[in-house]
């Protein structure tokens, strides 16, 4: 166990990689981020103030459109980039929710949906911040999306642009789930700090979200669950999910951004306890008496797969992603030891039997799936658009990982 000093330590060091996380990664999937208090600004809401830039400069992309290459190790193959006819698009669909869905400040919590083809479906999570303590949690100015709008649908870029004929995701119908709970998608309580009432109902509101795939696309067989930054972290979970009801569709999971978080039973447990992340941890075989402290970001991986061995899982990462890094030396790990945090992640998983294929590209960027850059990304002569597709398109495209990448 470990020390009171060290946990404390590693709970804060937590706290910053995901409000880090949460600034970075909420314009992936939206033109830019407004302020807590007003929700994600989108396509119609140009004079927002911009998230934090990555290290690339560009605020919508965490991977800029000339990503070095550098050496490294490839395992299993790669297809050539199909090109496709530009998919028409359907418009997105407001959905409105009730019951225990709602925002962190008590508002509306609405999601998203546009219909293609309805035998391929992706539901995508939205990330931006996180919170667990009276300061960070405040609705106004707090570290996290406190609420969102009805206007807060994903750009048209990376793999929402439709009109790309190289994305393998041009005519997939989408889901699209907005973010505005700061407990990673997985909360399901009401939680007071103080004088201040915050509603972590992330859980309920991914499931209504999933439900909606479940009654509308029936028939679908192609299923990818996917999400940025936070919202990577309950892609494994959601992938088990609704694997239980596509038994016959090919359900895929690919989490971008999320895979540097060690599993801490003591961070677990604390943060849990205040998200009432126990309250859903599925009734599966496989999770018979596990709690909020086994219930990790790393462990998703774990349980979805033993649960669902079928489904196919992948992790994009950056080897120095900056959020990542910073976690690492708060949390006395060091700089240098991201990538070995990286390996643990992967090796937990398939030490458990769970096949989870990697892209480990050089650099300090964060996320990817939301720009541009994923056309032009490449290590050692593998694309990561060769990669996704091969991936999309129902095979295991095997890990690629930097050799010689040096820290920036």
């Amino acid at each position: 166990m470990p020390t009171r000093i060290g946990r404390l330590m590693a709970i804060g060091a937590l706290l910053l990689v995901l409000v880090l996380t949460g600034c970075s990664s909420a314009d992936d999937s939206a033109t830019g981020a407004g302020d807590s208090d007003t929700g994600p600004a989108t396509t119609e809401s140009p004079d927002a103030d911009p998230a934090p830039t990555s290290a690339s400069g560009d605020p919508d992309s965490s991977t800029s459109d000339s990503a070095p290459s550098s050496s490294a190790s490839t395992e299993g193959s790669t297809t050539d980039t199909t090109l496709r006819s530009p998919a028409p698009s359907g418009g997105w669909e407001v959905h409105d929710t009730d019951g225990d869905c709602q925002c962190a400040d008590g508002s509306e919590f609405v999601y998203f949906s546009e219909t293609l083809d309805p035998e391929k479906v992706m539901l995508y999570f939205q990330g931006g911040g996180a919170c667990f303590n009276e300061m960070m949690c405040q609705f106004s100015g707090g570290s996290y999306f406190s609420s969102t709008s009805r206007d807060n649908t994903p750009a048209n870029t990376g793999i929402f642009d439709r009109s790309n004929p190289a994305n393998p995701l041009a005519d997939y119908s989408v889901v699209f789930v907005p973010y505005c709970t700061g407990d990673v998608h997985l909360g399901d309580a009401t939680a007071e700090y103080g004088e201040l009432t915050v509603e972590h109902r992330g859980y309920a509101n991914a499931r209504h979200a999933a439900d909606h795939v479940i009654e509308n696309f029936p028939d679908a067989s192609e299923v990818l669950v996917t999400g940025s930054s936070a919202g990577g972290v309950p892609a494994p979970l959601f992938g088990g999910i609704l694997a239980d009801e596509f038994p016959d569709a090919d359900v895929a999971v690919l989490a971008d951004a999320s895979g540097g978080y060690p599993s801490n039973p003591g961070v677990n447990g604390f943060i849990g306890g205040l998200w009432g992340t126990e309250e859903n941890i599925p009734d599966w075989p496989e999770t018979q008496g596990l709690d909020s402290a086994t219930w990790g970001i790393p462990d998703l991986f774990v349980h979805a797969g033993n649960h669902a061995p079928q489904v196919r899982m992948a992790r994009y990462d950056n080897a120095w992603d900056s959020v990542q890094v910073q976690f690492s030396a708060l949390a006395g790990v060091g700089a240098e030891g991201l990538p070995a945090v990286l390996d643990e992640n992967e090796d937990l998983a398939e030490d458990a039997g769970v096949d989870l294929d990697v892209y480990i590209a050089p650099g300090d960027d964060h996320t990817i799936l939301g720009s541009p850059g994923m056309y032009d990304l490449e290590v050692e002569g593998v694309g990561f658009l060769d990669w996704l597709t091969t991936f999309v398109e129902g095979g295991s495209p095997g890990d690629v990982r930097c050799v010689e990448c040096e820290q920036p």
